[in-house]
């Protein structure tokens, strides 16, 4: 009998490059093999054990001879390469084409309207790294009070403010104002709060990010499990991506190791249902900095309180643990990189050592998280839990 199902998305963690990797410049981009090469290895032996070394295509984690868990890698069918697209595609929802980007920065006609909307100027209108355009424009934007909005390869509109001078409830009351003005063909995917302190030299952003996502584009898995009063527990920025559809509480986050610390919380507790929970360090601390070397202990550390959460799972939970997409730190680019993403299952009711092999979409792990829960099956995505079942 399983009653629970703790979802953990390690956030940009991917393990190759996919077959058409190339489209989206991504060529020889593998997160988890790149850095554990770059690092000399990767002292990995929770995830090893579970059969994080045995995945189709992985080659830099060692092969643990006692396997305890299911494992695989799984494909991104939608068009794109974002958190909201592979998010989406986990619960259900496969995009037959990518969300608007912009390599040239936003259209002169957008940002005026934008700009009529908010009352005041913006600076910037660029793809940039979010701590390189803090040091260029950090400055002025403390000196004229305009926000930076900024893009980078993703569909983002990402609006950053010192929190001094602006303040958190005025930036997230200007965010949804964008979140409203980019509809049809400028939809992105996510409209971002940057906040940060300090001042030249010595800007840092702070843990009050926020993200204003589209609504999903049609039901998902979480709005199944909701439809039939069952528990949704989002940890991390899951309420933000879903705009809060399909999801019955929440908590945010300040780094990974409170999110493991919210997941830790909600398995002691008595409640059923879903735990869905984004470790977001990963993706936008060191993937976008490229930082492999705090990637590495990154995914060591959360290895170790992996240990924890493997300790205090009654009989009746099962573990998911997968990505959403790459952000291979060992490469010139500082964006996201279209990469297959691991899949590791573990539960006293599962059977050991089983190999899914690699999955045509995202979407079986919600499709399988349906039938768990003998719910109505969801529009994409094939379940794989009579293969995993014990």
């Amino acid at each position: 009998m399983i009653d629970r199902v703790i979802w953990m998305v390690l956030d940009s963690a991917g393990i190759g490059e996919l077959p058409d990797a190339a489209e989206y410049g991504d060529e020889g981009s593998n997160t988890i093999g790149n850095i554990a090469k770059a690092v000399g290895g990767l002292n990995l032996p929770n995830m090893e054990k579970l059969g994080l070394g045995h995945i189709d295509g992985v080659e830099e984690i060692k092969k643990s001879s006692l396997i305890d868990g299911c494992y695989g890698r799984f494909a991104e069918l939608s068009k794109g390469k974002d958190t909201t697209t592979g998010h989406w595609e986990m619960s259900g929802i496969v995009l037959e084409q990518a969300f608007p980007t912009y390599p040239k920065g936003f259209p002169q006609d957008v940002i005026k309207a934008y700009e009529e909307l908010i009352g005041t100027k913006v600076i910037g209108n660029k793809p940039a790294s979010g701590t390189a355009i803090l040091d260029e424009l950090g400055e002025e934007h403390m000196e004229t009070g305009y926000p930076i909005v900024y893009t980078s390869a993703d569909s983002v509109f990402q609006i950053a403010a010192h929190e001094e001078i602006i303040p958190l409830e005025k930036l997230y009351e200007i965010c949804e104002k964008a979140r409203e003005l980019l509809k049809g063909e400028h939809a992105v995917a996510r409209v971002i709060a940057r906040p940060f302190l300090g001042s030249l030299g010595s800007f840092t952003r702070t843990p009050n990010r926020r993200d204003f996502s589209l609504m999903p584009i049609y039901e998902t898995v979480l709005d199944k499990l909701k439809e039939k009063a069952i528990n949704v527990m989002a940890v991390g920025k899951i309420e933000d991506i879903f705009c809060g559809q399909g999801i019955t509480e929440a908590v945010h986050t300040k780094d990974n190791m409170d999110g493991v610390d919210k997941t830790l919380e909600y398995i002691k507790s008595d409640k059923k249902g879903l735990i869905f929970t984004n470790l977001v360090d990963f993706d936008m601390k060191w993937g976008h900095r490229n930082d492999y070397k705090a990637y590495g202990e990154g995914l060591e550390a959360f290895d170790k309180r992996l240990g924890e959460i493997l300790e205090q799972m009654k009989d009746s939970d099962i573990l998911f643990i997968t990505a959403d997409h790459g952000c291979d730190p060992t490469t010139p680019s500082t964006d996201h990189s279209r990469e297959y993403v691991p899949f590791l299952a573990y539960g006293s009711s599962l059977k050991k050592n089983v190999n899914l092999g690699t999955r045509k979409t995202f979407a079986d792990m919600g499709q399988t998280i349906a039938e768990i829960f003998e719910l109505e099956p969801i529009r994409n995505g094939e379940s794989f839990l009579e293969e995993i079942i014990g």
